[in-house]
């Protein structure tokens, strides 16, 4: 009888994957749920000038005043009447932002008001009105 000799099976070295796509997910997740959502305007206008012009940090929703009169919001226009609904929708979605009102310089002051005041009848206090620093 011949004795025969087992040799012990090379263990397989592989790299468990699983915990580190684990730590991505959760990591992915914690960044989409604290991630101010910014909603931009969707058109350009040309603000006017001011020396006293200052960055505004905390501003989520972007609002765009065209020259013919035109309100934009969320890239897409908007009837002057219907900005308070839009308004509060998406304050609600983020409270301590503010409002930026981008007013183009050929825009009529009247319509200028009647958006801030419909920003104001949305329950947002904090209201800016964009301007470009100018160069001296």
């Amino acid at each position: 009888m011949t004795a025969r000799r087992h040799l012990p099976a090379q263990d397989d070295t592989e790299i468990d994957m699983t915990p580190m796509l684990d730590i991505v997910f959760i990591m992915l997740i914690f960044f989409i749920v604290t991630t101010s959502f910014v909603k931009e305007s969707g058109v350009t206008v040309s603000t006017p000038q001011a020396q006293t012009a200052a960055q505004q940090d905390n501003a989520n929703i972007f609002i765009a005043i065209t020259a013919d009169g035109e309100v934009w919001i969320d890239r897409r226009p908007v009837d002057s009447r219907s900005v308070r609904a839009i308004v509060a929708r998406l304050h609600a979605d983020n409270p301590e932002g503010s409002v930026i009102i981008q007013s183009d310089e050929a825009a009529a002051t009247g319509m200028l008001v009647e958006v801030m005041d419909q920003v104001r009848l949305a329950g947002v206090e904090s209201i800016a009105i964009a301007a470009d620093k100018s160069a001296e």
